[in-house]
């Protein structure tokens, strides 16, 4: 059972996606409230970042319908499907940045093309992105030249450059220590305060989910297995949330690591 949301700003009305047998979304539906911190949880392959994919337009369900702030988007033609996507900044798993570009040039690359901002007009914004992320001055280097973690928020300046009303964070702690990583979530926090935007964060960190979190959503085979408060999945019943919070294998994967142990060497 999902919760009801009074003027949603996403939803999902009984999406389904599946590719090739795997079916990956399986009648989805899901409001996703204004102002606030929804994160994802799920195993690898439960259709997290294909849920992603579907608000900024980058897959289409096969049936169902996607919604942004009381439009139906996923029958959107690409030229109308741009001007929904320059009110969401996206912040990829591996940042995804410009190898060839400097820092400055990966953040003001959104504004130069979608915007008619003048080119000092365009340096104070990109300085002031830097600046939000904890990263004053280093316009001039090269990705190469970044740790990890500064990568990630560089990332994060290029997502915010147009001032988005939603964020999407896919992965946004991968790969980086934990100090790092309590950074970005820090960052994510100041985020959604200062710029009052909606947040939905994919994540397996489940240090990172509580922290960030107003409301939790669980996907399992395609479904919504729990919808709540951070807080009560702590008291979810339910073996598949409750192994998964608690990061416990199931019996049946132990089962496979057994039918391994007795399977003969070669």
């Amino acid at each position: 059972m999902t919760l009801a949301i009074d003027n949603p700003i996403i939803q999902f009305k009984d999406v389904g996606k599946r590719f090739g047998r795997l079916i990956v979304l399986n009648g989805l539906t899901l409001d996703i409230e204004r102002g606030k911190c929804l994160v994802i949880i799920g195993a690898s392959g439960t259709g997290k970042s294909v849920l992603l994919k579907h608000i900024v337009g980058l897959l289409r369900p096969d049936f169902g319908e996607v919604w942004f702030d009381g439009r139906r988007i996923d029958n959107l033609d690409e030229r109308s499907l741009m001007q929904i996507r320059q009110r969401i900044g996206f912040l990829f798993q591996m940042g995804a940045l410009f190898d060839s570009f400097t820092v400055q040039h990966n953040i003001a690359f959104p504004l130069m093309e979608h915007t008619h901002k003048s080119d000092a007009e365009i340096d104070h914004l990109v300085k002031h992105k830097l600046t939000m992320v904890g990263l004053p001055g280093i316009g001039g280097k090269m990705p190469s030249e970044l740790s990890g973690g500064q990568k990630k928020r560089v990332a994060l300046a290029r997502a915010i450059a147009l001032s988005p009303e939603v964020i999407l964070y896919d992965e946004p702690t991968t790969g980086l220590d934990p100090v790092r990583s309590d950074v970005i979530n820090e960052l994510i926090i100041k985020l959604q305060r200062e710029l009052r935007v909606t947040s939905i964060v994919v994540t397996h960190d489940m240090h990172s989910a509580f922290k960030v979190a107003d409301r939790m959503v669980m996907l399992h085979e395609g479904k919504i297995v729990y919808d709540g408060t951070p807080h009560a999945i702590l008291e979810e019943t339910d073996p598949v949330v409750r192994r998964f919070v608690m990061g416990e294998a199931s019996e049946q994967d132990m089962a496979s690591l057994n039918d391994e142990e007795r399977s003969p060497s070669i």
